[in-house]
């Protein structure tokens, strides 16, 4: 019997005993001899325990690792697991070293679904995924020596690996196989409470390592999820019964896994962030992905809006062609982001976007631009202009451009 079954039982046993105090006369029939006293046991189905909402620091979990939360807010770059694990380290710390960057966001889980390496997990799947590219103690190491601010990225519902391992959680075509997209690559199940488990288990596990912030991307379900919906085969799991439209199911999925990550991760110290398209900002909710910019801002400590200038269509925020305006892109897109987090008040996070320090050529001529040390400072100083000090930047190849400006006062 459960512990709250017990609990219901006892509760009706005593209930019953306080209303049936009887005495037996001596020819064997009862009779009422006083009023009995009436004890009342208030019951709730609530757990016997649960975890704060504001968890105290003297029990959250110690790293061990002391790497402080940058003075002049976090500026930071992209690194791929390969690159923290390999030669090109040794640049990006200089990099850090010679300039006002100061934080890393690096893979611990990929876009593939592989932990770039290995975490004190007991889920035999993480094992399984798990590449030993980066050593991590000497990882930590690096950092704590150079003052730099580590972020786990942890790449949640985009996951081949666990995708091809457990067809369950994913989704299926009809002939059974697990659909991917254009690029080959495979999702998981935003609304499998396992597949929740299963990346919040890797983010504990990268906080236990010293990482001092997560940072969750692919927060969302595939790009035109839309149009295949009513196709693909896949479960609901507790959404199943839900009176709303298969909109509103994907936005209360994605936004409830975020809610429920910040609350998993409480004990360990870490700042919980998000990354999120930008023309999420400028929209209601995403019809396709499951994005509600401001449901998924009060549930986190920091946003990451990606506003590269390349990812915005033609004519975007009132620019024909975005990625030859860097400037305007980030300015135009603040005012929506502004106007957000003015209604939230103070639940609003802190604001630190992700910009763009790459070259779009797929763009095709006339529509993308080279992206060096101008186009970056452009970008850097538009947010400063709208009271936003904080940033990471973007190359996939981790090669920034050198003599960027990365704060204007």
């Amino acid at each position: 019997m459960t512990l709250k079954k017990r609990l219901t039982y006892s509760a009706t046993i005593i209930g019953a005993l306080a209303f049936s105090i009887t005495d037996v006369n001596a020819e064997g029939t009862d009779t009422q001899t006083e009023e009995a006293k009436t004890t009342v046991l208030n019951y709730s189905a609530a757990p016997l325990l649960t975890i704060p909402e504001e968890f105290p620091d003297q029990f959250k979990y110690d790293s061990g690792v002391d790497i402080a939360y940058p003075e002049d807010g976090v500026k930071g770059v992209f690194v791929t697991g390969y690159s923290a694990g390999g030669s090109r380290m040794d640049s990006l710390v200089n990099l850090l070293n010679d300039t006002e960057l100061n934080s890393m966001v690096i893979d611990v889980k990929d876009d593939h679904g592989n932990m770039m390496m290995p975490l004190d997990s007991d889920m035999e799947l993480i094992q399984e995924s798990t590449q030993n590219v980066i050593e991590p103690a000497s990882l930590m190491d690096t950092l704590e020596k150079n003052d730099i601010y580590p972020i786990a990225r942890v790449v949640v519902f985009k996951d081949t690996k666990l995708a091809t391992a457990r067809p369950d959680l994913s989704f299926k075509e009809e002939n059974g196989e697990v659909w991917s997209n254009n690029n080959g690559d495979k999702f998981v199940n935003p609304y499998q409470r396992e597949v929740w488990e299963y990346n919040v288990e890797v983010a504990k596990q990268a906080a236990k390592l010293g990482f001092k912030e997560i940072q969750f991307d692919y927060v969302r379900f595939p790009e035109g999820f839309e149009k295949r919906d009513e196709i693909l085969s896949y479960s609901r799991g507790d959404y199943q019964e839900s009176d709303l439209n298969n909109v509103k199911q994907r936005v209360d999925a994605v936004t409830e896994f975020v809610a429920y990550a910040k609350q998993e991760l409480q004990a360990y110290d870490v700042d919980v962030s998000v990354d999120i398209f930008g023309y999420a900002a400028t929209m209601e909710e995403t019809p396709g992905i499951g994005q509600n910019f401001s449901r998924i801002s009060s549930n986190v400590d920091v946003i990451s809006s990606m506003i590269y200038p390349s990812h915005w269509g033609v004519g975007s925020l009132g620019i024909s062609k975005p990625d030859l305006e860097p400037y305007n892109v980030v300015d135009q897109y603040m005012e929506y982001e502004t106007a957000i987090f003015e209604e939230l008040g103070e639940d609003a996070p802190t604001s630190r976007p992700w910009l763009q320090d790459f070259t779009a050529s797929y763009l095709g001529s006339g529509y993308y631009k080279e992206y060096g040390a101008q186009e970056v400072s452009d970008q850097i100083r538009a947010l400063n202009e709208h009271g936003v000090n904080e940033f990471l930047l973007w190359n996939a190849g981790n090669v920034y451009s050198e003599g960027a400006q990365y704060s204007f006062e």
